[in-house]
């Protein structure tokens, strides 16, 4: 398998080359849960619908801590491939599998042990209460599968390869749909049903991978002397991606304190915060394929001592994220009950729904910008400072704000769907600031 070097042509084409394959595998990766919920909500009832969203909102907690791991690894290991340092190179692979294995099984029994405490404090309906620990107990158990190929994905993005993962993500995707189809139109397994069918794919995914890896002549060669974390390595990727991982896990947290809040409210609000998660996730996927691209990206360039590179693709970067996200924020506002009318059509939802899509739909374009600062902060393992900016964003600001408004405007849904943009338009202004101050630092050689 040949090398693919960030750090050498144009900086736009390179960029967007590496950052399109981002795209499509977060766009397939996103059709697990539009899947999981189109399904239910076709075939199920209003508290399947529920027991999805809200339970999507639970695993989420897994899938981004893992995440946080997979970009340490993916920073690292470009950091070496820009350094043509192939000796690290694959004693970091061989860390970060280890480092994942061991991480699953921590995650998994956490899940397990902490689920229904967790969705109790979420207020979670009790009309949906039994179903959404049915989907949470069984999404736990593959945990591994989650974890497993998200090494992958990062080992070979780090290596400057998003075609294959984005091929992996795409075999696992139509899997999914398949098995849902099958198990809640035809075997009738409603919640349940979603949710192996998730697992499966993921597990298929994951060993397709592997087997594919290893008879590809990659770099890591799969023996099991091989799977042997380095120890300064391991305390690297430890010093790199938790931070990630806790401003993930901030985030997501910050996010179930507004489920608990809309859960209050009822069946049909719950179902509203699970669609509009939904249309969150795709209207921010060009941002956040192009934030894990960056930090790819800059990675590689740090590492080749490309500083200059590095930062103009942040600009090139950021303007095509906002170009597309601004489409979705129009669209939104617009034809708002059109997009809800996708997952239900139940009238009381919509109702509900046009208010929230409107009011959320701003976060679109105002997160897009701190996601790209972020992603190429990260990329120059500024990552104590990006979880510091994440943990000021969930404590100091979204979490205060869902309690004022929960509190005071709980029947004003327009009201509690203004709190994203308000949160990511106060971040967005002190990251710029804090760019700012590093180039004029870098530039001035200090």
């Amino acid at each position: 398998m040949e090398e693919n070097r960030l750090t050498e042509g144009n900086i736009a084409a390179a960029l967007f080359r590496f950052a399109a394959p981002f795209l499509i595998a977060n766009v397939l990766q996103s059709l697990y849960g539009a899947a999981d919920l189109f399904v239910v909500g076709k075939y199920g009832t209003a508290a399947s619908v529920a027991a999805v969203s809200t339970g999507t909102q639970v695993t989420q907690i897994i899938t981004s801590l893992a995440t946080g791991l997979t970009l340490g690894g993916t920073i690292l290991v470009g950091q070496y491939m820009g350094g043509r340092d192939y000796k690290r190179v694959k004693e970091m692979i061989g860390t970060t599998f280890t480092v994942f294995a061991a991480a699953a099984l921590v995650l998994t029994v956490l899940l397990l042990a902490f689920k229904e405490p967790l969705l109790t404090l979420l207020d979670t309906p009790a009309q949906s209460f039994a179903l959404t620990d049915t989907y949470v107990t069984i999404c736990g158990l593959g945990t591994i599968f989650i974890c497993g190929y998200n090494a992958i994905s990062a080992v070979l993005r780090g290596y400057g390869d998003s075609a294959r993962p984005m091929l992996f993500v795409g075999l696992a995707c139509a899997l999914n749909i398949a098995l849902d189809i099958l198990f809640v139109k035809y075997l009738a397994m409603d919640v349940a049903g979603t949710a192996l069918a998730t697992v499966l794919s993921q597990a298929f995914s994951m060993a397709v991978s592997a087997v594919y890896l290893k008879r590809s002549h990659f770099i890591f060669d799969f023996r099991l002397k091989s799977f042997r974390p380095v120890g300064a390595l391991a305390r690297e990727l430890a010093g790199v991606g938790i931070p990630i991982s806790f401003q993930e896990m901030l985030i997501r947290i910050s996010f179930l304190y507004l489920t608990a809040v809309m859960n209050r409210c009822g069946v049909y609000a719950a179902a509203v915060v699970g669609i509009g998660s939904k249309y969150d996730v795709f209207a921010m996927l060009t941002a956040t394929s192009m934030a894990n691209a960056l930090a790819a990206f800059t990675a590689q360039n740090m590492g080749a001592g490309r500083q200059d590179r590095a930062r103009a693709s942040l600009w090139y970067g950021l303007g095509f994220a906002l170009s597309v996200s601004l489409l979705f924020w129009g669209f939104a506002q617009w034809r708002p009950d059109l997009m809800i009318r996708v997952f239900s059509a139940d009238p009381d939802v919509i109702a509900a729904g046009v208010p929230f899509f409107r009011s959320c739909s701003y976060d679109y374009v105002l997160v897009t910008i701190v996601f790209c600062l972020n992603g190429y902060l990260n990329g120059r393992q500024k990552t104590v400072w990006t979880m510091m900016s994440s943990a000021a964003g969930a404590l100091a600001l979204r979490i205060p704000l869902v309690y004022v408004f929960g509190r005071y405007f709980a029947d004003d849904l327009g009201m509690l769907g203004s709190i994203a943009p308000a949160v990511s338009g106060i971040m967005a202004c002190y990251t710029l600031l804090y760019v700012w101050h590093e180039g004029r630092r870098a530039a001035a050689g200090r």
